[in-house]
């Protein structure tokens, strides 16, 4: 109630009141205490009267996340545990099986798993949903119940029921627990061409990207034809790292802008001098898994006409988090801006769309797995400005450039169909060259 006392005092040095003003504003605070009252009515008779008796702290967390909730997917109450798992996970390193989920009418959805981690090597893909844990319902239950049963020591096995939705029944995955080092960057050359594959955007990986790119011309003993920056299940992350790995391949330009809540709210970055790709071409690589900052990296490189975005519509998550501390142990991540491409789209809902759209051929459930984005979350944020692409995606007119069949190309040894097509179309730029392999893991950097 202070804050809305204080709102009134700053209103009244602000302007001069009128009776009608003032009037509104008593209104106004008058409707809040009642809305107050009503929240601690309620607060009082679940602590009398429940069948069991809850504690106060699990009543007023409860309470926060309802708030939260009603907003947007991507606010929300960070208590301790919520909150060290946080910056562990931006500091680059956690314990578990490599999932990022989220919680879907009592279901535990998978968003994307992590490169390199169980649950990316069993095969797991975003859109799964997990309903056992160990033969055992969880449906129903909290997300931090669900994550605390997929998490322990190292070396354990859970077992995993999955419901794939495009399959007739469900299938068990049995995953062995792995303390999580994330890497953030790695990194391989083919046929002359640099591979930078990015997983996350945590505190190393703008540092990583240059040092990879720097690795590769090493490795190469000169310059490459050009690079592939795979974005593909990438979830995101810090928002500053998208603007350092945008700035690694541009010269100049505006990378993102973000707009807040008041009209003149606007914030830009721009690249500086320094283009570490050498102006050599670019193709990016997105699916319906790349989301948020990869999304950035993405509109950056496609609006500067600095890159090719091949692959799939992303995930269209165009709003900014912020974290806002409230004691030294828990905060509050509220969504604080929308973010916009250097030609003044919004992602929001809609994603990016790939220049040139190439199906992941070699994976056998492609056509028939639905793609979870933004647009399927409830109360998602609304993009007034988006244009119905709905045609573009529901076009089944065979392209005969994609005509293959998953087992065509294994017996080719394409493992990989997006990223082969890319490595061949940079490839396609430039004169032949023999084959040279290399690969490893991107270490520190600078900016030369």
């Amino acid at each position: 109630m202070a804050k809305f006392l204080l709102r009134s005092v700053l209103l009244v040095g602000a302007v001069a009141l009128t009776p009608a003003i003032t009037a509104a504003i008593a209104a106004t605070d008058a409707e809040t205490y009642r809305e107050m009252d009503q929240f601690m009515n309620v607060f009082e008779r679940v602590r009398a009267e429940y069948v069991d008796k809850v504690d106060d702290k699990t009543l007023i967390k409860g309470a926060i996340d309802g708030m939260l909730a009603s907003l947007d997917p991507h606010s929300s109450y960070l208590d301790v545990r919520d909150y060290q798992n946080l910056r562990t996970q931006t500091d680059g390193a956690y314990g578990g099986l490599g999932l990022t989920v989220s919680m879907e009418d009592g279901a535990v959805k998978i968003i994307a798993p992590t490169e390199d981690t169980p649950a990316f090597k069993a095969g797991l893909k975003a859109g799964d949903y997990i309903t056992h844990l160990d033969g055992k319902l969880i449906y129903g239950g909290t997300l931090d119940e669900a994550v605390d049963q997929m998490r322990g020591k190292p070396g354990t096995a859970v077992k995993l029921t999955i419901v794939r939705p495009g399959r007739d029944k469900p299938f068990d995955v049995t995953l062995v627990r792995e303390s999580i080092t994330l890497k953030p960057v790695k990194w391989e050359i083919k046929d002359r061409v640099g591979i930078v594959n990015i997983n996350t955007f945590n505190k190393q990986t703008g540092e990583a990207v240059r040092a990879a790119l720097v690795a590769i011309d090493k490795a190469v003993g000169g310059q490459p034809l050009g690079y592939v920056v795979d974005l593909r299940s990438n979830p995101g992350g810090l928002l500053d790292q998208a603007i350092e790995v945008s700035d690694a391949f541009l010269e100049r330009g505006e990378i993102v802008s973000q707009r807040g809540r008041e009209k003149g709210d606007i914030e830009r970055y721009y690249a500086r001098p320094g283009d570490f790709s050498h102006g050599l071409p670019i193709i990016v690589l997105i699916d319906a898994g790349s989301a948020s900052a990869a999304e950035i990296v993405a509109g950056a490189l496609q609006d500067n006409r600095r890159g090719l975005v091949m692959g799939e519509r992303s995930f269209g998550k165009g709003s900014v988090q912020t974290l806002l501390p409230l004691t030294d142990e828990t905060a509050l991540r509220l969504t604080t801006a929308r973010y916009f491409t250097p030609s003044g789209r919004s992602v929001q809902e809609g994603g990016i769309q790939p220049d040139i759209r190439v199906p992941q051929l070699s994976d056998p459930d492609f056509k028939d797995r639905p793609r979870l984005r933004e647009a399927d979350l409830r109360r998602h944020l609304i993009n007034e400005a988006k244009v119905d692409e709905s045609v573009i995606e529901d076009d089944t007119k065979t392209d005969p450039r994609f005509s293959l069949t998953a087992v065509q190309l294994e017996k080719q040894g394409v493992k990989d169909f997006q990223l082969d097509y890319a490595v061949k179309a940079i490839a396609r730029l430039g004169k032949p060259a023999p084959v040279t392999v290399a690969a490893g893991s991107a270490g520190k950097g600078g900016r030369r």
